[in-house]
């Protein structure tokens, strides 16, 4: 009984924030919401941009949504794009036990420096940060240019428009499927 709350939150939360994929996007909305997401972090700093046009691939998740209160989960859907063209759908999803409190929507963008970088990330049954590929967030700074540690990295992720309570620039722990469009 000392648990039942926490047991009956977590059931809840895994309830909404997976019940996203319910509500999932189509393909051609998923394809225009990730436009705007690409458009938005370009607006935000020309140093992404100049990025992006070096990378072999991206993998934009327009909208992740994560729910916290001592247990968290977070979904998402994106799209992954080489030399410019959607090629694959994904879905992010994570769970988290910490200390968390509240609700958020972030954008997150990987891009994929290097040929090698992409193609174990396509050959994975299930990628997951941190494990499978190690992944250097870009934080936006006074300057909008970035160290040279994130500039030479084979994937650089870039996490914004946190709108909310929470926020957690961390994409550890959260596993990326192909799913289908």
């Amino acid at each position: 009984m000392k648990y039942f709350p926490q047991i009956i939150l977590l059931i809840t939360l895994t309830m909404i924030v997976f019940s996203v994929e319910g509500y999932a996007a189509s393909a051609s909305e998923l394809n225009a919401k990730a436009d705007a997401s690409l458009k938005e972090l370009y607006a935000k700093t020309a140093a992404a941009q100049s990025l992006s046009k070096k990378s072999v691939g991206k993998l934009i998740f327009p909208a992740v949504y994560k729910a916290g209160f001592g247990i968290g989960g977070e979904y998402g859907e994106g799209v992954l794009r080489i030399k410019g063209k959607t090629v694959d759908y994904y879905s992010t999803a994570g769970a988290s036990i910490g200390f968390q409190l509240g609700a958020q929507k972030k954008s997150i963008i990987l891009l994929f420096m290097t040929q090698s970088a992409l193609t174990d990330f396509r050959n994975s049954q299930g990628w997951e940060a941190g494990v499978d590929g190690s992944v250097a967030i870009a934080e936006f700074g006074a300057g909008k240019d970035f160290d040279t540690r994130t500039v030479t990295s084979p994937i650089i992720g870039f996490v914004f428009s946190n709108k909310g309570l929470m926020y957690n620039l961390s994409l550890e722990g959260s596993k990326m499927t192909k799913i289908k469009k």
